[in-house]
């Protein structure tokens, strides 16, 4: 893959609440595109490169053939945000409780790495974490 025409990710998920999950992300800080949302999906941006579309359940089954995952009981995957510092990680984690998101997993500090986690309002596992650049340097 060439640099200089980076690949998008759309990561579909479903949701039992539209509009609360986006009132959810909203309280967070994210944006929604609104030439891609509609009562049956929104789109949230995460950056220029990446969105996660909110799919309504009914909507989101129209997509495949398997059942949707029962993320009461199991993790579908956990979807990582990076953040500028480590107080942006916990600053993100507290709003998601505040906003009804539950705990995940107690922060982890590597040193050059830190994390957090919650679950959001669908139980979608979320990972907030920042990284010194330092530590990524080539």
């Amino acid at each position: 893959m060439t640099t200089n025409n980076p690949r998008k990710i759309f990561v579909n998920l479903s949701v039992r609440d539209l509009k609360r999950s986006m009132e959810f992300f909203s309280k967070l800080g994210f944006e929604f595109n609104p030439q891609f949302t509609d009562e049956n999906a929104a789109c949230m941006v995460i950056s220029e490169e990446a969105y996660v579309m909110l799919l309504a359940e009914p909507y989101f089954k129209t997509f495949t053939k398997r059942a949707i995952c029962s993320t009461g009981t199991h993790t579908e995957g956990l979807f990582a945000l990076s953040c500028s510092s480590r107080g942006e990680v916990d600053e993100m984690v507290k709003k998601a409780l505040a906003s009804g998101g539950s705990h995940a997993m107690d922060p982890q500090d590597h040193g050059f790495m830190y994390g957090s986690s919650f679950y959001d309002l669908d139980g979608h596992h979320w990972e907030v974490v920042w990284m010194d650049p330092a530590a990524i340097q080539p």
